[in-house]
């Protein structure tokens, strides 16, 4: 029987997507994220039937539990501007769509930032592009929102935010990510007993307990509050290796795929010394030693 969570990390899809199954058993991974495209780029990358087929074959052999694709970055439902909007429909479109094909669970997002229109303006707006990117895809794919760090105007730094969107919308295929350093630079304390159980049960209430699916598991660079989005490996920032070890073995953050976007105790991103790191935290009875930082 699987241990839950099932945890893994975003791997690089470069050379071809199948390329990342591979690459996530490698570095142990029981689930794994890719880019399906360029994150800084609109142009979409080709990915041929046969790379899609290999992808789905290689997942089954292996034997891994999920597999998510994050969307670029330059999506912005929120926006006032038409065509940025149309862009950025059309994007998640076409993620969503990549994302049948290969079998993956789900597709990652960032809603984006209202440029001063305010939430309630920009509500419909995201509302109806969330719904029409669903309604041109098949029913395989699940979107999922991602919580932010609270920077400026973005949106969705706020479980009661997410919460709208998702009532709004009012789609099955909707779920959460729940980002562990934005959560945390955006005032949650998931750092403390108290605090994470503050911020789970806000969760429960805001959005529902069922409606998590993935986790990205990354510490942080700056501190509870600060608004910044700075990953940093587990245990050597301001979250600690303790509350990840409350965090991996809570009752509902356990049910979803966790998934690392940390630099990695090697550097190059997070690989096996990561993984392996969580794996010791929801498996053994001892907290781990974490490695020093890299000079």
């Amino acid at each position: 029987m699987a241990r839950t969570p099932s945890l893994g990390a975003h791997v690089s899809s470069a050379g071809g997507i199948d390329k990342a199954v591979e690459r996530a058993v490698e570095v142990g991974a029981e689930s794994f994220q890719i880019f399906g495209a360029a994150p800084q780029m609109w142009r979409r990358k080709h990915h041929p039937d046969e790379d899609a087929e290999s992808f789905r074959t290689k997942f089954k052999q292996a034997g891994l539990t999920s597999s998510f694709i994050h969307a670029v970055y330059l999506i912005n439902l929120a926006s006032p501007d038409d065509e940025l909007l149309r862009k950025s429909t059309d994007t998640l479109t076409a993620e969503l769509d990549l994302a049948a094909r290969i079998g993956a669970d789900g597709v990652i997002f960032h809603v984006g930032s209202h440029m001063g229109s305010g939430f309630d303006h920009a509500l419909p707006r995201i509302a109806a592009s969330m719904t029409e990117a669903l309604d041109r895809t098949p029913d395989d794919a699940l979107l999922l929102i991602e919580n932010n760090a609270g920077a400026g105007r973005s949106v969705g730094s706020v479980f009661s935010e997410i919460s709208a969107i998702m009532n709004a919308v009012d789609n099955p295929r909707v779920r959460i990510c729940l980002d562990t350093c934005h959560a945390h630079a955006a005032g949650y304390n998931v750092a403390t007993i108290a605090g994470l159980k503050e911020t789970v049960d806000e969760f429960q209430r805001e959005l529902g307990a069922d409606n998590l699916a993935a986790i990205h598991a990354n510490d942080s660079k700056t501190e509870l509050g600060s608004g910044k989005d700075r990953h940093e490996n587990i245990g050597q920032g301001s979250i600690g290796i303790k509350a990840f070890r409350r965090m991996v073995r809570n009752r509902l953050l356990r049910k979803a795929a966790w998934l690392l976007e940390v630099p990695g105790y090697e550097g190059g991103g997070p690989g096996k010394a990561d993984i392996d790191m969580l794996k010791a935290l929801r498996d053994d009875s001892d907290v781990p030693e974490v490695p020093q930082p890299a000079e």
